[in-house]
């Protein structure tokens, strides 16, 4: 009887925390890319899915921005973020481009960027000696090179305010929630594209997307 009223309550408390977790959150999650576009429903919507610290997500950015450059109003972008648990670091840097977007869209772009150009500062191997705090320091550090003196204090203060450690936590709620597991990981118009035709070039975006803006001479050729 003990053990059946135990069980009893453990499924209680597991079921409570699972329906407390899919609370939707405020907004929807994803920073736009360009930022202050409306993402607009006739348009082709690209969701990326990146850990600021996986070189998989920072070599996939440059042909992803050209494609998005190339063409136009016509696609879209929303970023979503990942931080996957096994890359050191993943985390807090996540943490850091939301503080910055709650300042400046803008900034958020940027210091992904920076993130991406000096990646190697935060991997394990170079951050294993280094204590929390430390690490902060010097993401604070970079985000000042990266967005100007001015972010300093955003940074810093950002840190310490837990909205932006709740908005990470539903960034990676939303991602898994998609099915998300590893990055990067893209989904056009609400479908996932499959490992093996993710894009590694202009030219492999350029297929895809042509492919539904022309859908008529694709099936011709």
């Amino acid at each position: 009887m003990i053990r059946a009223f135990f069980l009893l309550l453990v499924f209680f408390i597991i079921g409570t925390q699972v329906h407390a977790q899919l609370i939707p959150p405020s907004k929807p999650d994803g920073f736009v890319y360009p930022p202050g576009r409306r993402v607009d429903p006739d348009t082709i919507l690209i969701e990326a899915f990146y850990d600021p610290v996986c070189p998989y997500s920072r070599d996939s950015w440059p042909p992803l921005k050209q494609a998005l450059k190339h063409y136009g109003s016509r696609v879209s972008l929303l970023l979503h973020l990942l931080p996957l648990p096994y890359h050191d670091n993943a985390y807090v840097t996540s943490r850091a481009l939301h503080i910055a977007n709650t300042h400046n869209a803008n900034a958020t772009f940027s210091l992904l960027e920076g993130f991406f150009k000096h990646q190697a500062m935060f991997y394990g191997a170079q951050t294993q000696l280094l204590t929390r705090p430390e690490v902060v320091g010097r993401i604070v550090k970079l985000g000042t090179a990266t967005l100007g003196n001015s972010y300093r204090h955003v940074l810093k203060s950002g840190f310490n305010d837990t909205k932006s450690e709740r908005a990470t936590r539903v960034s990676f709620k939303h991602s898994t929630s998609r099915g998300v597991y590893g990055t990067p990981t893209f989904y056009v118009n609400g479908f996932k594209l499959p490992d093996a035709d993710t894009p590694s070039e202009l030219g492999g975006w350029k297929k895809i997307i042509d492919s539904l803006i022309h859908p008529q001479k694709v099936q011709g050729s």
